[in-house]
């Protein structure tokens, strides 16, 4: 009984692994309207503002999380020299109760940042979180989510949690499709 009752919890344990990293191909969520500022210091209002044909975004809300989002940036970063319609951006997502200390907080992200181009694409968001969250469709706040979002605002694609192979395996597979040309992995 014992056993029985284990092979099941790991056979659920198992599953919701493999769903999360599963990314999605469907325009599920549209990117809600939202005003942050880049750590240039320049307001922007997204998605409008996003600079790309296509957007990738990554989305954190723990400071621990910026492991998940750099275990990323080595494949965005050569996919992005590669297609000149593809642009990263990163958005730490915090509580409208931070935006006080806004200052401090962006300025530690500043001077940790020495790359110009990555902070004019590291937006922050002070927020009400839920609705954002809702927008998106993104189940918890314990994970890092990465979406492609094109100029509509539409949510093309998404991933969620550090990068894995098979991830970037499916987001080069979408970008093929969508593009109309062959499937190339």
């Amino acid at each position: 009984m014992y056993r029985s009752i284990m092979s099941g919890v790991l056979v659920a344990a198992l599953s919701t692994i493999s769903r999360s990293q599963e990314p999605t191909t469907n325009s599920i969520a549209h990117f809600p309207r939202v005003e942050g500022s880049n750590l240039e210091g320049e307001n922007l209002v997204l998605p409008a503002d996003f600079k790309g044909k296509l957007n990738v975004v990554l989305i954190a809300f723990k400071r621990e999380q910026q492991r998940d989002v750099d275990s990323w940036l080595p494949f965005l970063n050569s996919l992005a020299k590669s297609r000149s319609d593809v642009r990263i951006y990163e958005v730490p997502t915090l509580g409208r109760r931070y935006k006080l200390m806004r200052s401090f907080i962006d300025g530690g992200m500043r001077r940790g940042i020495p790359d110009k181009s990555v902070r004019e694409a590291t937006v922050t968001l002070y927020i009400d979180k839920a609705p954002f969250r809702r927008a998106l469709q993104l189940a918890d706040e314990d994970r890092i989510y990465v979406v492609l979002v094109d100029q509509e605002g539409r949510v093309q694609w998404r991933a969620d949690g550090s990068f894995v192979e098979a991830s970037g395996a499916t987001l080069t597979r979408h970008l093929a499709q969508r593009d109309g040309g062959p499937d190339k992995t």
